[in-house]
């Protein structure tokens, strides 16, 4: 059977070959002294809290399961217009809300209303592979631009100068960003932004770990400098609501009949108890818990990269969001015998029962020397973790 050529220019997802062999070796050392610690994967260890599960289960009993609008529950869309109001101080009205089936829904939908085939699209290298493949599912072309530890990793209004050509149609950015947990400076943001507008661009970014800020500084939205900014957002990972498949986009009014179009032929609409449940994540009550585990996940943070940092694995950039460090790997590589984050990655997999993540996926600027590991785990995993690394690097 041929595959289509938009099929074949999707890369694999090199990190789920290793959760596949993380997971084997956990069955085989379950049980054990040492069983596996997974750190490879960016996915809360918290799950939704006690009034979004009862909105749930509320929602189920009383059979408000059916279809909703394709752009989501209206009384969800006014909530999370009044979160921004509130958390960020953003005027987004309502009618620019789109809730989708994910962020990833919410990609693809931005992805296919505003690229054409050919259109070349601007991001960092490293950045998360799943976003240059939705351009590629769009038929655009991702353009990795290497960036640097001293860049914190972002792209910059003079590298977006530097990279546009005849066939670039905008930017895509994520702000904090997997892999490396860090932000873009408002005022790079807003240079970035106008130089896009001045070549009547697109400027889509990726917010999903917005409210996983730890730093004044950095944690404001992109949509407090314009309403042209497209903006994808989840209720995964700040939320906690991983595996309820739920997210949204905020868009310029222009877009909004387009994007309604095509979730409506593509999706129908997101999940109705999802949707129901997540009215509840915006409660004082359940806020007050998101803080609270927010600053939990930064607790560890400060916790762990120091440990990193004492055994040879240099973190360059302190993350100041997400729940990431990305450490080169080069030295603790070298005392290992093994050479670069791939192999390093498995050495420490046998060797110490820890999962973590090679930098294969998230680009080509030096990645091969870089891991990444996430601390979206509780902190005595992480202090065992840190342990059985110590005494496998040394």
């Amino acid at each position: 059977m041929r595959i289509s050529r938009r099929a074949e220019r999707i890369e694999p997802f090199y990190v789920m070959e290793v959760a596949k062999a993380a997971s084997q070796l956990a069955r085989e050392v379950a049980g054990t002294s040492r069983p596996m610690i997974f750190l490879n994967i960016g996915e809360p260890d918290f799950t939704a809290p006690p009034l979004v599960q009862e909105a749930a289960a509320r929602a189920i009993h009383d059979g408000r399961t059916q279809y909703t609008d394709a752009m989501g529950l209206g009384a969800l869309r006014e909530r999370i217009s009044g979160w921004y109001a509130q958390r960020f101080g953003a005027d987004v009205p309502a009618r620019r809300i789109v809730v989708t089936a994910g962020a990833s829904a919410a990609l693809q939908l931005a992805c296919l209303a505003l690229i054409e085939a050919g259109d070349e699209i601007l991001m960092p290298d490293p950045s998360y592979p799943c976003n240059r493949h939705f351009v590629s599912a769009a038929e655009g072309d991702a353009v990795l631009v290497p960036t640097t530890a001293a860049e914190r990793y972002q792209l910059s209004a003079a590298k977006v100068r530097e990279h546009w050509g005849p066939k670039t149609r905008g930017v895509l950015l994520a702000s904090p960003s997997n892999p490396t947990g860090t932000s873009i400076h408002p005022e790079e943001l807003r240079r970035i932004h106008a130089l896009v507008q001045e070549r009547g661009g697109i400027t889509l970014l990726d917010e999903i770990y917005l409210g996983l800020s730890y730093d004044d500084t950095f944690g404001h939205t992109a949509l407090a400098i314009d309403d042209q900014v497209v903006s994808i957002n989840s209720f995964s990972k700040y939320f906690n609501m991983t595996g309820w498949r739920l997210g949204w986009m905020v868009v310029p009014d222009a877009i909004v009949p387009a994007v309604e179009r095509l979730a409506q032929n593509l999706f129908i609409c997101p999940s109705t108890v999802a949707q129901h449940a997540a009215l509840a994540c915006f409660e004082p009550e359940s806020i007050a818990e998101y803080e609270r585990r927010r600053g939990e996940f930064k607790a560890r943070r400060d916790w762990f990269i120091p440990q990193l940092q004492a055994m040879g694995l240099a973190v360059p950039v302190l993350p100041d969001g997400a729940f990431y460090a990305w450490a080169d790997c080069g030295e603790a590589a070298r005392r290992l015998g093994v050479e670069g984050s791939w192999d390093f990655a498995f050495e420490v997999m046998r060797g110490a029962h820890v999962a973590v993540t090679p930098g294969r996926d998230f680009g080509h600027a030096e990645t091969s020397r870089f891991v990444r590991f996430s601390t979206a785990n509780s902190m005595a995993q992480l202090q065992e973790a840190a342990a059985r690394l110590k005494g496998l690097i040394g």
